[in-house]
């Protein structure tokens, strides 16, 4: 695929959002990037010769200008913590709800087509298993919430008008390095990394068998990665309305494994064996005890597939 797009990516100074960027750069190097980010938590401003220009998606006059000529849109900025959204839900509704609203209102007038992921706190408590993007929306907070109302409006904005691709996305982990950056997040594994790395010991929260699926920062950047290029092959066949894809891992381990496989490698690594302790859990948040997902989808239609496994990478992290 050698025919020169232009890509617009939001979020871009920000974890997965660079990431993405710099995948974008090593495939398609004769693509035009247009980086864009507020930098409420974004700190990378560039990302090897793409510099990341201030663009708030909340006004909408000053996206549409900087989103000007792009054939696709990579919307990956958003309020995405779920304490953050409780504790600032104007400001969640506004970059969450208007913002989505306003790339995806940009997208239905100017045909270009639209990357948006969205997270699996639309969900709330699964209840059937392999989970699926066709499984029911019951969100527990209004992070979850929000993705749901974005989730819906692009269905809308899309029809008959632009391609779409939609991802279910699980729990990220990891880090990845951006010109020598180390950009990272706050995510679970993160955290019980950095923990074990502080000597200090590992928090779990009751009851301590909750699961999610991990996937890692870079695995996910590949998917969007693979989205674009079809996206362009949509594009050139005038397709318009969503496609959804699950994008996750095959290891759904409970809290308290992940704890456990922290501790280990700490304890092999850098001769350090923390303790886990079990705490009252102050949020309300899904508590399942399996959280599988089917990927079918992005590995038949995408090409895409992990790479990077849950143990390899909590090793590679407390090595560092």
């Amino acid at each position: 695929m050698t025919d020169q797009r232009t890509v617009a990516v939001t979020g871009a100074a920000g974890f997965i959002g660079s990431r993405v960027v710099s995948e974008l750069q090593q495939a398609h190097p004769d693509w035009e990037i247009t980086a864009l980010d507020n930098f409420y938590l974004g700190d990378v401003r560039e990302i090897g010769d793409v510099t990341v220009e201030h663009v708030d998606v909340r006004n909408r006059g000053r996206l549409e200008e900087a989103l000007s000529g792009a054939d696709i849109v990579m919307h990956l900025a958003a309020i995405s913590g779920v304490d953050d959204c409780e504790e600032n839900q104007d400001q969640a509704y506004e970059v969450n709800v208007q913002g989505t609203n306003n790339v995806a209102w940009f997208c239905r007038k100017t045909g270009a087509a639209l990357v948006f992921p969205y997270s699996m706190a639309v969900l709330g408590d699964p209840v059937d298993f392999p989970i699926t993007v066709d499984h029911r929306r019951d969100p527990m907070n209004w992070y979850g919430r929000s993705k749901l109302l974005n989730e819906r409006a692009i269905e809308t904005f899309a029809e008959g008008e632009f391609p779409a691709h939609l991802f279910l996305k699980s729990n990220l982990y990891g880090e990845h390095e951006i010109d020598g950056q180390t950009v990272s997040k706050g995510t679970v594994i993160n955290f019980f990394v950095g923990r074990a790395k502080d000597g200090e010991n590992l928090t779990v929260y009751e009851p301590g068998d909750q699961a999610r699926n991990y996937v890692h920062v870079k695995d996910v950047a590949r998917a969007y990665v693979r989205s674009a290029e079809r996206l362009v092959d949509q594009l050139d066949a005038g397709e318009t309305g969503v496609e959804k894809y699950e994008i996750a891992s095959q290891e759904d381990p409970g809290i308290t494994t992940v704890a456990e496989i922290v501790r280990d490698i700490a304890a092999e690594e850098i001769d350090f064996e923390p303790e886990i302790e079990l705490l009252e859990n102050p949020r309300d948040e899904t508590l399942v005890s399996e959280f599988e997902v089917d990927t079918t989808r992005a590995r038949e239609e995408l090409g895409w597939s992990v790479e990077y496994s849950v143990e390899d990478s909590i090793r590679e992290l407390i090595r560092r």
